[in-house]
């Protein structure tokens, strides 16, 4: 446990960087949430904890300013990007090195509304179609609370809190919705701008933060997770490992880094190397290489999904399918 020193110093570090207004909150005041309907709950109340900045503490990113990838030169060639694709519409590129200072992103691509957001101590990318259930457009925030170490978004119109990992609404007047899922990616600033030369990448945004840098330094090395103390994944998995989640389906990322391509459930993953963790080195160009993946249908369709820390697999989905391989005898899933 020496390594819990210099993390605990490097997550109050994280803290600290970022705005904090006023007081922790308590999450249930009327004053911090008028328009939440707290009549309406999902989960255990007692599950919910500050995150260390207050509602709207992280700013989420409106409607955001973008530019050719061809004039893009800040990134460096291995830093990440969420790459997202809307049918007639150019493809988009999200560097993480603004998401993981302000986890949302509200945009429009052509006539779809999407939510484009990164949860950072949980390393979840997910991209949502942000209309509610009778097709009107939410725009979000961030809440500043946590449950089992993910972000917990919420939408302006009703501030509904929404799961970030699993976009599904969880207090207030929208509970038991669910958001969209759509294909998107995280790949390297080089893949991006090679597969997409016409794409559109998101410009610096107008905050005075340290883009291209992350104060989780070391995170993904460390033994057991940050303001965690749900369930942990079976068989001796480490908490703090990558997987590969596809609907209730998790694949450990070390062993798809190992064949370099699977082929289970109807699916076919694929890994290739090239892209840097934004958990490793304080400058992410000089972080070690995670490498990115791809996930396809049997006729080749791109399909949602997400690269997450295992502990957060083994909390939001406890029923799910760890795919570690062995079949038959073994009795382990295929």
């Amino acid at each position: 446990m020496k390594f819990a020193g210099p993390l605990r110093a490097a997550l109050c570090v994280a803290l600290a960087l970022m705005p904090v207004h006023a007081p922790a909150q308590n999450p249930f005041h009327g004053k911090a949430w008028p328009k939440t309907d707290f009549t309406a709950f999902l989960v255990d109340p007692l599950e919910f904890e500050p995150g260390g900045p207050n509602k709207d503490g992280i700013p989420a990113i409106d409607f955001p300013r973008m530019h050719p990838a061809a004039e893009e030169h800040s990134l460096d060639p291995r830093e990440p990007v969420i790459s997202v694709k809307i049918e007639g519409q150019l493809t988009r590129g999200y560097p993480l090195r603004y998401l993981l200072w302000h986890e949302v992103v509200n945009d429009t691509v052509g006539h779809t509304d999407i939510a484009v957001t990164y949860s950072v101590l949980v390393d979840s990318a997910v991209v949502y179609d942000r209309r509610d259930a009778e097709g009107n457009a939410m725009v979000f925030g961030v809440s500043g609370l946590l449950r089992f170490s993910n972000s917990v978004l919420f939408d302006r119109g009703t501030e509904s809190w929404w799961q970030q990992t699993t976009g599904r609404a969880i207090v207030g007047s929208h509970a038991g919705e669910r958001l969209t899922p759509l294909p998107a990616r995280v790949e390297s600033w080089d893949v991006f701008r090679l597969h997409h030369p016409d794409g559109l990448v998101m410009m610096r945004p107008e905050w005075e933060r340290a883009y291209g840098t992350t104060p989780f330094v070391g995170y993904d090395s460390a033994p057991v997770p940050a303001r965690y103390a749900g369930p942990l994944p079976p068989k001796g998995i480490a908490p703090l490992e990558r997987v590969l989640r596809v609907g209730s389906h998790a694949w450990q990322l070390s062993r798809l880094m190992s064949e370099g391509r699977i082929t289970e459930a109807g699916l076919v993953l694929t890994w290739t190397p090239g892209m840097a963790s934004t958990h490793d080195a304080a400058d992410i160009a000089r972080a070690r290489d995670i490498g990115m993946v791809r996930v396809r249908d049997a006729v080749g369709r791109d399909l949602p999904h997400d690269v997450i820390f295992a502990f957060c697999f083994a909390a939001f989905w406890p029923d799910g399918r760890w795919m570690l391989g062995g079949c038959g005898a073994a009795g382990l899933p295929c």
